[in-house]
């Protein structure tokens, strides 16, 4: 993809300029937000999830609510799906212009022009007829990513209520843009896995796990694994300035670190912080074997119509917006 190509959105047009290397900062802290006795707290969290939003534009969450013992099944899951061989995932492709299914090495990043180094299989539950692996292919797949779905639904609802009252919105403002039940549902949650390097294999030069990018979303909560580094994250008021400095974000296992995405900075009158970021590929001194990650993409149902309260952009239906953030990433015209 030429780096001239020009898009019609301001943040495509962004993500086009900031491929590069950059430098690294892993002195700078990412707050980390405890969830417990949320009821009680709510005031003290909904400030905290302000600040970090506003200031930096990514955080972790811990004590919110999902047991470890739930996502490592789920990691599970996703690593027997991954473990099948490649003509069998052929059979559940990813749909055109939906996240729905599975692709393999077909995203190329507006910042990058190459192919991210990964598979991933989407689940967008009003698309996913004919693309659920059967019992004898994956047992159990479906339930455990079906219940691990809800339950990343649930804790993103918790999340984008303290921003809708901090908004001025009703509380319920963006579960209701993101109502699960409705035909027109489109948050993703998207398997990752993150191909080896393999033995005695350096990466070569321009050439990502995953691209430097920010997200189409409201809202996206990552899932880790302990010991499979490579996700960094750049802070959005960096991002905005071009004096870009990454900071290592190291996985715990049970702790979920989110991001605020375009569709919510612009829903904001960009008072929320889209955060850059990007997984990087392993560096000598480090493991090169496999990466395997989760994410939870908050993205508002399609009939919903994205405007912030000062009416600083046009508005934008969501259906609109995501397409065309979706067609930027896995247009056959790269």
């Amino acid at each position: 993809m030429s780096k001239q190509t020009t898009y019609g959105l301001k943040e495509l047009n962004f993500e086009s300029t900031i491929g590069g290397e950059g430098g690294e900062n892993n002195l700078r802290e990412i707050p980390v937000i405890d969830l417990s006795d949320f009821d009680q707290r709510r005031e003290e969290i909904k400030d905290q999830l302000w600040f970090a939003a506003t200031e930096i534009g990514f955080f972790q969450l811990i004590n919110h609510g999902i047991p470890t013992a739930d996502i490592l099944t789920a990691f599970d899951a996703s690593e027997r799906f991954f473990a099948l061989q490649n003509r069998a995932k052929e059979a559940y492709p990813l749909k055109d212009g939906l996240n729905a299914g599975w692709e393999f090495k077909a995203q190329v990043r507006p910042s990058t022009g190459t192919a991210d180094q990964k598979e991933s299989y989407q689940i967008t539950l009003p698309h996913m007829d004919g693309l659920w692996p059967n019992q004898t292919v994956v047992p159990e797949f479906q339930r455990i990513v079906l219940d691990f779905e809800y339950r990343a639904w649930q804790l993103g609802m918790k999340v984008l209520s303290c921003f809708a009252e901090k908004l001025g919105f009703a509380t319920d403002f963006f579960t209701n843009a993101h109502e699960r039940s409705s035909a027109e549902y489109q948050s993703t949650l998207r398997l990752l896995h993150y191909l080896p390097l393999g033995d005695d294999v350096k990466a070569e030069p321009g050439i990502w796990r995953a691209g430097a990018h920010t997200d189409f979303d409201c809202l996206t909560m990552v899932f880790q694994k302990e010991g499979q580094g490579g996700l960094q994250v750049c802070p959005g008021k960096e991002a905005a300035d071009g004096s870009q400095e990454w900071t290592s974000v190291v996985p715990k296992n049970g702790v979920v670190t989110c991001n605020i995405g375009d569709m919510l900075m612009r829903w904001s009158d960009d008072r929320l912080l889209s955060t850059l970021h990007r997984v990087r590929m392993p560096k000598p001194e480090e493991p090169a074997g496999p990466r395997y990650s989760m994410a939870f993409f908050c993205q508002a149902n399609k009939d919903q119509i994205i405007q912030g309260p000062e009416k600083k952009y046009e508005p934008i239906s969501a259906r609109d917006y995501l397409l065309q953030r979706i067609n930027a990433n896995f247009s056959d015209k790269k």
